[in-house]
């Protein structure tokens, strides 16, 4: 399970990073044992098949389901830090307007720009880049190479030729045949071309690659990188994909391709090794007439699997709205954000934010009718250790008005979440 940090050891700097990601809504991995409170079954189901199905070589996907401020973005961040606890290799992808899900190319250039595990620093240029830096202290000749590598499992001829080239390649200032003015090593089109990116096949068939990346050979790709994984002693790969709801505020050629490539990715992690895949969604995308429901081909693949009202921690969904944290774990929260927030400004909270004011907090966003969404409680919780810090709260100040100016830029954020900004 996820090990517990001392937030006592945290410097002012480190606290301060945090208390800014969350005014965002965001946590950084590193950091996520400081707010894992509930979900208990959940990560101790999703931990069973870390172990013993996807690092013996399963395929599987999980969707977590949960509305606006329900904590799906924390608890994919819990994910990824138990992952890479476990020697998993991930990739945390928030599809965006430069990340659009129905545009496999970028979905799969973002995948492998933001793939972390425990080498320097973050993507697969850099793990290949040490990879390489490895082989090369070896000094194996490139048929040596080349044969090892071919004993790999899936691992690609394109891949094995490409990375052969980077350890036993001349290294020169320019591709022969690039451009001049482009002035581009070779090194740097192989780099461009294990990206995802298009190299045009003159280049490529220097190094004996002949394919770029496309829908028809994603499968490939994907089980390649895989196989280069476990070349490197990672147990596998987890993909985490976030804010795929923003999908249905797009049009519905839009909303069909985007869906076309959630078949597909579905389809490459069920008959690949090694791998697992979540997705984040809200109930509507289950639901709506402009959400799964609206392609056949995935809607076949996923329409029974929010069908039962009985609580199955091993299901395809991971319902986080029928599992809301506690009172008494959200005030837990509550305390880790004061400790951290005195930390970031070097302030004593206790004063004016006791444990019993918090748990006064959660009351009021219980009366609310709200107590579910996490994002809520943790705006308004550092909304009022702000205005405490800066000596704006007095003893009688209204709890319920600082939720409700809470609660209202949320509301805003949710708006502006969810307009059709992206669809191109």
């Amino acid at each position: 399970m996820i090990t517990q940090e001392s937030i006592e050891n945290l410097k002012p700097f480190q606290a301060r990073a945090i208390i800014e990601g969350l005014r965002k809504g965001l946590v950084p991995t590193e950091y996520v044992s400081f707010f894992t409170v509930g979900r208990q079954n959940w990560l101790k189901f999703i931990e069973e098949d870390l172990d013993n199905f996807i690092a013996e070589g399963g395929g599987k996907v999980r969707f977590i389901n949960g509305d606006y401020g329900d904590g799906k973005t924390h608890f994919m961040s819990v994910i990824r830090h138990l992952a890479l606890q476990k020697n998993f290799a991930s990739s945390f992808v928030v599809l965006t307007r430069n990340v659009p899900i129905h545009k496999f190319e970028l979905v799969y250039q973002e995948i492998v720009l933001q793939l972390s595990g425990h080498f320097d620093g973050v993507g697969l240029r850099a793990l290949i880049h040490q990879w390489v830096k490895e082989q090369k202290a070896v000094n194996l000749d490139r048929e040596t190479l080349v044969q090892s590598l071919s004993q790999v499992s899936k691992l690609d001829s394109n891949f094995i030729n490409a990375l052969a080239a980077l350890v036993c390649d001349e290294p020169s200032d320019r591709a022969a045949s690039a451009i001049p003015e482009e002035n581009i090593s070779s090194e740097e089109y192989l780099y461009q071309w294990f990206e995802g990116k298009k190299v045009t096949k003159k280049i490529l068939a220097q190094f004996h690659v002949f394919e770029n990346l496309n829908k028809s050979n994603s499968k490939t790709f994907l089980q390649s990188l895989i196989a280069f994984l476990k070349l490197n002693n990672y147990r596998g790969l987890i993909l985490l994909f976030d804010e795929l709801e923003t999908v249905m505020a797009q049009g519905a050629s839009i909303r069909n391709a985007a869906y076309e490539n959630i078949r597909l990715l579905m389809d490459n992690s069920e008959h690949s090794e090694f791998l697992h895949l979540f997705f984040s969604v809200i109930p509507d995308i289950l639901l709506s007439e402009k959400g799964f429901k609206s392609y056949d081909a995935l809607w076949s693949r996923v329409r029974s699997i929010g069908d039962s009202e009985a609580l199955n921690y091993r299901s395809t969904i991971i319902d986080l709205h029928k599992t809301p944290l506690k009172r008494q774990e959200l005030v837990r929260l509550g305390i880790s954000l004061k400790q951290i927030h005195e930390i970031s400004y070097r302030w004593n909270a206790q004063e004016l934010v006791s444990d019993n004011l918090i748990e006064e907090m959660c009351k009021k966003q219980e009366e609310l009718g709200v107590l579910s969404e996490v994002r809520l409680f943790i705006k308004q919780m550092i909304r009022f250790l702000d205005l405490a810090e800066q000596g704006n709260i007095s003893h009688d100040y209204n709890l319920a008005d600082n939720l409700l100016a809470s609660h209202r830029e949320m509301e805003i954020e949710k708006t502006q979440r969810f307009e059709p900004v992206w669809d191109v």
